[in-house]
């Protein structure tokens, strides 16, 4: 509960973006080649997810897809 709380939080999103942009320089710049460009486009998940708010990390844990839904189970089980 703890992980996916911070991955919806605004904190964790930004950091899936920073995260996947580093990911995917160290896929083009360093690895190259086809495992460079497969690392590059994997990277292309932490990052849509950050910016469009969905997390799949959540999903794993048995929360929403959508990073609001998720909030929002996360705040019902907080009040119980």
């Amino acid at each position: 509960m703890t992980f996916v709380t911070f991955m919806t939080s605004s904190r964790g999103r930004m950091m899936r973006v920073v995260m996947g942009i580093i990911l995917m320089s160290i896929g083009l710049l360093v690895v190259k080649d086809t495992l460079g460009t497969v690392l590059a486009l994997i990277a292309l998940v932490p990052i849509a997810g950050g910016l469009f708010d969905f997390c799949v990390a959540g999903v794993v844990m048995g929360y929403p897809f959508s990073g609001e839904k998720a909030r929002e189970q996360l705040g019902q089980e907080r009040r119980r």
